[in-house]
């Protein structure tokens, strides 16, 4: 996945989306939430906070809640993309931009706004040795498939490795940062530490 600086220049490089994203981000700037680039895609935040981002893909666009598990979705517009696996995320996803209802749409992010002022988000848990994946690596492998292709080849030690590494920063800058830096070893196939085991 090329590397972006600017939701412009995401929209530009999705130019086959390019009228639906444009319509989408319209939607977004009409409320509160900080427009900024994560994951070399558009992400919404309040106050630091992630509530939701835009995708682009071959055949669909969509936006991504990042607690959308809380949204009501009394229109029934929202899809679990790894049912089983992701517990908060929920994407809206559409096919062709004549499917967007706009005030439908913006229903759904004054909902994730409200949800977010009111703090319901899902808590990272502590199991034994399962891997939980925290928001931020969630939503990076759910936006490009060679890098969550690349996470599901390595052995679950490693990929608890690369989870607790970004779960353990306070703030989200210091987990954006490490983000950053450990997406290409992990397209490399090499675990965080594994540097210091051939020493």
């Amino acid at each position: 996945m090329k590397k972006v600086y600017s939701v412009e220049e995401y929209i530009e490089t999705n130019n086959h989306w390019q009228d639906a994203l444009e319509l989408l981000r319209g939607i977004v700037l009409k409320t509160e939430l900080n427009e900024a680039i994560k994951w070399s895609a558009p992400v919404y935040d309040l106050n630091g906070k992630n509530v939701l981002g835009l995708g682009a893909f071959k055949h669909h666009f969509c936006i991504w809640f990042f607690n959308g598990v809380f949204l009501k979705d009394e229109h029934k517009l929202l899809v679990n993309a790894q049912e089983g696996k992701t517990k908060g995320l929920r994407q809206m996803r559409f096919d062709k931009i004549e499917d967007v209802n706009k005030d439908q749409v913006l229903a759904y992010v004054k909902e994730a706004i409200e949800n977010q002022h009111a703090g319901k988000e899902i808590k990272v848990e502590r199991k034994g040795k399962t891997v939980v994946i925290p928001e931020e690596l969630k939503a990076a492998l759910n936006n490009d498939q060679d890098l969550q292709l690349a996470f599901e080849a390595l052995t679950p030690g490693k990929q608890r490795e690369y989870c607790e590494h970004i779960a353990s920063a306070k703030r989200e800058a210091t987990k954006l940062s490490r983000l950053e830096k450990i997406t290409p070893m992990i397209l490399n196939g090499v675990g965080l530490h594994d540097k210091y085991k051939n020493c």
